[in-house]
C-alpha cells in the first residue's frame, strides 16, 4: 500500500476514534489496529512511524505508538 493511503486509513480510525467519549481514545485506535490490519501493514505502519510519522494526525500516532509498545 502506498505510504499516503496507509497515513489517509490510520487518520481516518484515529478521526472516528477522536469522536468517542472513551477516555482513553490512543487505546482504542491500537486496538482496531491490532484486531484489523495484517503484520504487512502494521510493518508498515511502525517503519513511517520509525521516520518520523509524516502526515499522521497526533492521535493516530499515539496509537500506532500504544499498539508498537504491547506487540
Amino acid at each position: 500500500m502506498s505510504p499516503e493511503k496507509m497515513v489517509m486509513m490510520t487518520n481516518q480510525i484515529a478521526s472516528f476514534f477522536a469522536t468517542q467519549p472513551d477516555a482513553d481514545k490512543a487505546s482504542r485506535v491500537a486496538d482496531h489496529l491490532r484486531e484489523f490490519w495484517e503484520p504487512r501493514m502494521l510493518d508498515q505502519l511502525y517503519a513511517h512511524v520509525d521516520a518520523g510519522g509524516a502526515g499522521l494526525s497526533p492521535l493516530a500516532l499515539e496509537g500506532a505508538q500504544k499498539l508498537r509498545a504491547t506487540a
